[in-house]
C-alpha cells in the first residue's frame, strides 16, 4: 500500500512542465509579427523613393514639386491657435503653424495678397475638429489635403502645390 501512495506524489515524466509557457511563446509571436512588419514596411517605404524627372508626376496626378531646381516658394502662414471642438466641455486648443508651398514664385505675391481669406477658409474646418481627429499619422495628412482645398479654392487651383505643417500642438 505504500508504494501506491509514493507513485501517485511522485512526479512523473508525463508531466513535465512545459519549456515555454504560453505567455512568454505569445511574446516571442508578437515580436517575430512586429520584426517581419517593420521589415516589410521599411521595404515598402524605400521602393517608393525612385528618383524622377521635374516634369513627373505622383502615383494621385498631383504635380511632383520636390525637384524645384532649390528655389523657395513658400509662404509662412502666422501660427494659428484655434478652440477644438469637445463632448465633455473641456477647453482644448490646436495651435498649428503651416508654409504654403507655391508652384512658381510669380504666384507667391498672389498668395501673399489674399493670405487673410486663406486664414479666414481654414478657421471654420480646424474649429471643429475633436481631439480624436488629431490622432494618428492618417490625421495629418486628411488636415494637410483639406487644407489645400481651401487654398485652391481661394487663390485658384493649381497655385498652392501643398501645406507643409511646421507644428502642430494640441493641449
Amino acid at each position: 500500500m505504500s508504494t501506491e501512495i509514493e507513485d501517485e506524489t511522485s512526479p512523473s515524466e508525463d508531466t513535465k512542465p512545459p519549456r515555454f509557457s504560453k505567455k512568454k511563446k505569445l511574446i516571442a509571436g508578437a515580436a517575430a509579427v512586429l520584426l517581419i512588419g517593420g521589415g516589410a514596411g521599411g521595404l515598402f517605404l524605400s521602393s517608393g523613393n525612385t528618383e524622377e524627372g521635374e516634369n513627373s508626376e505622383h502615383g494621385d496626378g498631383t504635380p511632383n514639386t520636390d525637384a524645384e531646381g532649390g528655389e523657395d516658394n513658400f509662404v509662412e502662414v502666422e501660427p494659428m491657435i484655434v478652440n477644438l471642438r469637445t463632448n465633455d466641455g473641456q477647453a482644448r486648443f490646436l495651435k498649428l503653424r503651416i508654409l504654403l508651398a507655391v508652384k512658381s514664385p510669380e504666384d507667391v505675391a498672389v498668395v501673399e495678397s489674399k493670405l487673410p481669406l486663406i486664414i479666414d477658409r481654414y478657421q471654420p474646418f480646424l474649429r471643429e475638429l475633436r481631439p480624436e481627429d488629431l490622432s494618428g499619422s492618417a490625421a495629418v495628412y486628411r488636415i494637410k489635403e483639406e487644407l489645400i482645398i481651401r487654398a485652391a479654392d481661394t487663390v485658384g487651383a493649381g497655385i498652392v502645390a501643398n501645406v507643409l505643417i511646421q507644428d502642430m500642438i494640441q493641449q
